[in-house]
């Protein structure tokens, strides 16, 4: 792995592990056993590389969210989109947690998530229209733009919640289990409006996503 590399992947391990603001260039460095001035070669400053960690976050979760060019989509779709969700936003879970305090500290970085998350939730709402049109969730009740912006609010506010509501032992630590009862909401919001052919796929889902949480 080249250093850049190395350098972006302890720093997101040290972000998600210990919070942004408890790390600095120096504990990232010393992580990997190399001097300031290694890091400092390839990365002016921390923000620098916050600013590289959520380009890469951005551009996996567009090209997670991307519908099929040639067809409609079905329940395997649907699968593989919670799944790829519930996957970037643990591997990325310190932007969650920390979103309000790195936009406020990085104006360009805050416009970015700004076009960003209105790109994201275009692409969201297309894939509830999507499963709308499949005949997968009942055209009478489902409403593509609701269920996008809902969804959208609960994906990434989930980690937040957890930190501030529910991990109040500070012996008990973030799993990637409690971030994937988030797609378990997200699903579960759906269960009124879903097809007779889809239902038993989705309960399915549910029951795999469900996770019990500790007590608040």
């Amino acid at each position: 792995m080249k250093t850049r590399d190395r350098i972006l992947e302890a720093s997101l391990q040290l972000f998600n592990e210990q919070g942004e603001r408890a790390v600095t260039t120096n504990h990232i460095a010393a992580h990997l056993g190399m001097s300031p001035g290694n890091l400092y070669y390839h990365f002016r400053n921390k923000q620098q590389i916050i600013a590289e960690l959520f380009d890469h976050y951005e551009r996996e979760l567009e090209d997670s969210l991307a519908l099929p060019a040639d067809r409609g989509l079905d329940l395997d779709d649907k699968a593989r989109y919670v799944e790829s969700l519930s996957e970037s936003l643990w591997r990325y879970r310190f932007l969650q947690r920390d979103l309000e305090h790195l936009l406020a500290s990085d104006a360009q970085v805050a416009e970015r998530y700004r076009l960003f998350s209105r790109r994201a939730l275009q692409a969201v709402e297309g894939i509830f229209q999507g499963t709308i049109d499949a005949g997968i969730l009942d055209a009478r009740y489902a409403n593509a733009e609701v269920l996008a912006l809902n969804s959208w609010l609960l994906m990434n506010s989930w980690t937040n919640f957890l930190c501030t509501t529910v991990l109040t032992d500070p012996q008990v630590q973030l799993t990637p289990q409690m971030q994937r009862r988030a797609v378990y909401q997200v699903l579960a919001q759906e269960l009124g409006l879903l097809s007779d052919a889809a239902r038993p796929r989705v309960e399915a889902m549910l029951r795999d996503y469900y996770t019990e949480l500790p007590d608040a």
